[in-house]
């Protein structure tokens, strides 16, 4: 990869370059994952003859009350460990949510890249979108794609990489600034989502094990959120445009073949078929919503009528993704000649799933450890302990925030799973914070800002392997150090700037949502 030369470096660059040149010489993140793995195992081991274990109270979901719990590091460096380890293995991989998400939706966006759509839509964007607007664009989409959950992830990330290689930007910038706004960002949201509900469920829960009376709803920190996805959006350009693109250079074509490379002027033919297919896109589009649109639909949830909870369309958006780019791929494909015969539509397939290969053998190592990470408890000890410390902490209600939002930001690095882990915060920080005068609700947006900013550079996160196999699309040398590296600024200016936000928010004591105040009791 090129970088920029300059005549002298600053600082943080500097520090960048080193970061990126040490992880860069570590092995192949398969081998990584496979080496983390074993020393879960070992920790396991060591933390079970030391008899490691934690108490808290904890949210049980299968009785749907607050419990305390003791929770034991579970040994895998046994032989009920090793029969674990060796029958779970293929339900480990089978189970592994990215694995599943990617290969479907690969399905369609890989037939819309090799059909030439894509590429044709992206060389008509560039023309309508001014350059300045490039970067908060990419990174406003991937805050707004979380309503969909994960399909930000298979869906943006590829588009944004690509989108800035289209406008002469480094494809590995688009990454980054697609990555910050779908993971970075994940919290932040014009609309309310399930993510919104899943957590207000549980901080309701922690709520009434001291004060039955009191409800928190899923529109709980929904003021913050709007305008956290503006600071959000302009701290990700801010850093995309000052730091990243800089620092990447020019780009230097040293991909691994995969990538297909959008063509610079389309033909009459292909103008015709780009307009007809977008309107495909466009019926489509409207044809979900319409189907969205009666109580009774059958895309909202059986029972309570929801879109949002637990409801057919949230439940199913990966495969309307995928319909959403296949048909007006196969539609542009028919029409430019691109696609003759069925034959060419599964050899379309079979490229897309093929780009992703070594994905799919990393996911199954990757599966491995994240699973291993959570059977063995150790995350959840974790959890607890450093709720131990904060409560023997005596310090100012916004500085035991700023604290909880640290402590968050670290869990986040060894347990990802923002909803699993609130499981477990939640009974045990909501009661204990509103005891001194804080709201449930403070204390899940101090959660959603940790756990948020500290995604893009977890380990654990699910989607690094997935994330790895783009980058490389673009430059084969790429591998984890090009990844953190680039996310550090992002994770710490998020941290940062998202934290201020929450100070300057606690100061003026502003509501954090409808009747959702900051300090409880006042």
């Amino acid at each position: 990869m090129e970088k920029t030369t300059a005549k002298k470096k600053s600082l943080l660059l500097r520090f960048l370059d080193k970061i990126e040149a040490a992880g860069n010489k570590l092995p192949h993140p398969m081998t990584i994952f496979f080496y983390l793995s074993v020393l879960v195992v070992v920790v396991s081991g060591i933390g079970s003859l030391m008899g490691w274990s934690a108490t808290g109270e904890m949210y049980n979901s299968s009785t749907g009350v607050v419990e305390e719990t003791t929770v034991n590091i579970v040994n895998l460096f046994s032989f009920s460990g090793l029969r674990y380890m060796l029958t779970s293995a293929v339900s480990n991989f089978t189970g592994y949510a990215p694995l599943g998400f990617t290969l479907v939706i690969m399905l369609g966006i890989g037939v819309a890249e090799h059909s030439g759509w894509l590429n044709g839509l992206i060389r008509k964007v560039v023309e309508i979108t001014p350059e300045f607007l490039v970067t908060p664009m990419v990174v406003f989409i991937g805050v707004m794609t979380n309503i969909a959950e994960n399909a930000g992830y298979v869906v943006f990330i590829p588009l944004a990489a690509m989108i800035f290689r289209a406008y002469k930007k480094h494809p590995l910038a688009g990454v980054a600034a697609g990555f910050a706004g779908v993971s970075g960002g994940f919290s932040a949201n014009l609309i309310i989502g399930s993510t919104d509900t899943i957590l207000s469920g549980f901080s309701d829960a922690a709520a009434k094990t001291l004060d039955p009376s009191y409800s928190v709803s899923a529109l709980s920190n929904w003021y913050f959120m709007i305008v956290s996805t503006f600071v959000i959006t302009a701290i990700g350009t801010f850093v995309t445009e000052k730091i990243i693109i800089p620092r990447l250079g020019s780009y230097k074509e040293n991909g691994d073949g995969t990538l297909v490379e959008p063509s610079e002027h389309m033909t009459e033919k292909e103008n015709h078929a780009l307009k007809v297919a977008n309107w495909v896109f466009v019926a489509i589009v409207a044809l979900y919503v319409i189907a969205c649109i009666p109580q009774n639909s059958f895309m909202r949830n059986a029972e309570t009528g929801s879109l949002i909870e637990d409801s057919t369309l949230l439940n199913s958006i990966i495969p309307l993704f995928t319909l959403l780019f296949f048909i007006p791929a196969l539609v542009y494909g028919k029409i430019c000649g691109v696609f003759k015969s069925d034959k060419d539509v599964v050899g379309a397939f079979s490229k897309s799933i093929a780009s992703v290969s070594g994905f799919v053998a990393m996911a199954f190592v990757a599966a491995q450890f994240t699973n291993y990470f959570t059977y063995t408890n150790i995350g959840r000890i974790l959890s607890f302990k450093g709720a131990e410390l904060l409560q023997s902490m005596n310090i100012h209600p916004i500085g035991l925030m700023v604290c909880f939002v640290i402590l968050t930001g670290f869990i986040n690095l060894f347990m990802a799973s923002a909803s699993a882990k609130y499981a477990i915060f939640a009974p045990v920080f909501v009661p204990m914070f509103m005891r001194m005068g804080l709201s449930p609700e403070v204390t899940q947006v101090a959660y959603r800002i940790g756990d948020s900013s500290m995604n893009i550079i977890a380990p654990v996160l699910a989607w690094i392997p997935y994330i790895l196999t783009i980058m490389r699309k673009y430059d084969k040398d790429s591998g984890w150090g090009t990844l953190v590296s680039s996310m550090i600024p992002y994770s710490i200016a998020f941290l940062i700037g998202w934290t201020i936000l929450l100070v300057i928010w606690m100061v003026l004591d502003l509501p954090l949502g409808p009747g959702a105040p900051v300090f409880y009791g006042m």
